[in-house]
């Protein structure tokens, strides 16, 4: 088997893969597994899968792109999701979103720290309005932010910490 058409796979991946190749839903499933343990969905995974199902490249890119679950990105280490609810958008969620970004040196376009550590993105709801506004890391759940409490949550991260 080449490069290609292995991406990475575990064994278990592409028994998964074996498995559902010729099911009904086959890319969502096979897609949603790849990225389980990947992460992400890479060109070569999504070749890789291509090749595996007989599924054209592009189809297989269809159902990635559709679907807003699939990342094409590698994620940083720390996965930053801030709430955009209505009750965290309304109590500043954009300016933790804004002030994340600056503090981290992220262009507007951007999304994941250079160095791989961090990654940032909108949430539509984590499930604390009355927490208002929020902010998660890897679960960990911070909230009642105000932007001057974002550097402390960063440094704790940066600094190899675990959440106390």
């Amino acid at each position: 088997m080449n490069d290609v058409e292995n991406a990475g796979f575990s064994k278990e991946l592409n028994a998964f893969i074996k498995e559902w190749r010729n099911k009904p839903g086959n890319l969502i499933m096979i897609l949603h597994k790849v990225q389980e343990e990947q992460g992400y969905i890479s060109q070569e995974a999504a070749k890789a899968i291509s090749i595996k199902t007989g599924a054209h490249l592009a189809k297989v890119y269809g159902v990635m792109s559709f679907y807003h679950f699939f990342k094409t990105k590698k994620p940083g280490k720390f996965k930053i999701s801030v709430c955009m609810g209505t009750a965290c958008y309304l109590k500043g969620g954009q300016e933790l979103i804004d002030e994340t970004k600056k503090l981290l040196g992220l262009e507007a376009e951007q999304d994941t720290t250079p160095d791989g550590l961090f990654s940032i993105k909108p949430v539509r709801c984590i499930g604390c309005c009355g927490l208002a506004p929020v902010l998660a890391i890897n679960g960990d759940v911070y909230g009642k932010l105000t932007t001057k409490q974002i550097p402390d949550i960063l440094d704790i991260y940066k600094n190899g910490k675990e959440k106390n």
